[in-house]
């Protein structure tokens, strides 16, 4: 197990001026889905800041926290709220807004929008009604927390938070198994310790990585088994803020010959060789260049025995 600490970068106040982005002009109308710090202020685009400032609007998850950040760089854009309760109601009026050819910004509390947060109902109907989406990149935890982990980063698959009642989130964990791709989920404190148990118990003692309060003062990633880590959050281990689990992929498992020649069979029956050799390659964890070498063997066979 390895654990790792570091203070984040100096206060924000010592970074730039606080009128960082007063004197931007007005950004052409479309609806942009800006990214925004997962903890340290500093950690915001010069873009994002053109666009927030720029804009007539912007529409945040919880505007008491947007605010924060648009006051630390003297942004006056008006702030409206817009998040899964009030979704229904606000979507149209932002729509009117976008049809008076008004430009909108959509930020969630922290990291980029739509990620694990509300949203895709109304990038779908702005673009539906023929209004530009702008995506205005930046900060992810999920891409944080997958970069420090130390585990593969060639496929991986985002979960989100599982279920909060064990019956369900074991389910879920069971489902999740056979993914052959690194798992990135969220998870609150008072839930970590169980669900890491549970993970423990329906993966096996993969190894993972529990990402904390990243950006943030108090940043801290334990490294280990998820049976280790899963001892250490239920006998005390610091609970508080925003984290994230990376869990690594399953072991891979090759399959035999026979069963390559089988599959092999099946797709040629179906497809072209170039095409079956992708399949089962794709199938079977094998190399192209392995299951190619199968399928000219099994061509060879198969001109023989028509030949005698």
């Amino acid at each position: 197990m390895s654990k790792t600490r570091q203070s984040s970068a100096p206060s924000p106040s010592r970074r730039a001026p606080a009128n960082a982005a007063t004197d931007v002009g007005k950004v052409n109308s479309a609806l942009y889905l800006v990214a925004t710090p997962i903890g340290n202020l500093a950690d915001i685009t010069l873009r994002a800041l053109d666009v927030l400032a720029g804009c007539d609007i912007i529409a945040c998850e919880d505007t008491r926290v947007t605010r924060k950040l648009v006051e630390r760089y003297g942004i006056s854009t008006p702030l409206i709220p817009y998040h899964e309760h009030n979704a229904a109601e606000a979507r149209p009026k932002i729509l009117a807004r976008l049809e008076r050819k008004e430009a909108v910004a959509l930020v969630s509390d922290a990291g980029t929008p739509l990620i694990s947060d509300p949203g895709y109902k109304l990038v779908r109907a702005a673009q539906e009604a023929g209004h530009a989406v702008v995506a205005i990149p930046g900060a992810s935890s999920v891409l944080a927390a997958l970069s420090v982990a130390g585990l593969p980063t060639d496929r991986f698959f985002f979960e989100g938070f599982l279920p909060p009642k064990q019956t369900a989130r074991q389910k879920r964990i069971a489902a999740l198994a056979s993914i052959p791709a690194t798992l990135v989920l969220f998870e609150s404190g008072p839930r970590l310790a169980d669900a890491l148990t549970d993970l423990a118990a329906g993966l096996g003692p993969r190894p993972a990585a529990v990402c904390r309060e990243l950006t943030k003062l108090h940043e801290e990633v334990r490294r280990s088994d998820l049976t280790v880590l899963a001892h250490q959050y239920s006998q005390g281990a610091e609970l508080r803020g925003e984290i994230a689990i990376v869990v690594a992929p399953p072991p891979e498992t090759e399959t035999a010959v026979a069963d390559i020649d089988g599959m092999l069979r099946q797709a040629l029956a179906r497809v072209s060789l170039k095409d079956a050799v992708g399949e089962v390659a794709l199938a079977s964890g094998h190399s192209r260049r392995e299951v190619y070498q199968r399928a000219l063997a099994l061509s060879k066979g198969s001109d023989d025995a028509a030949a005698r």
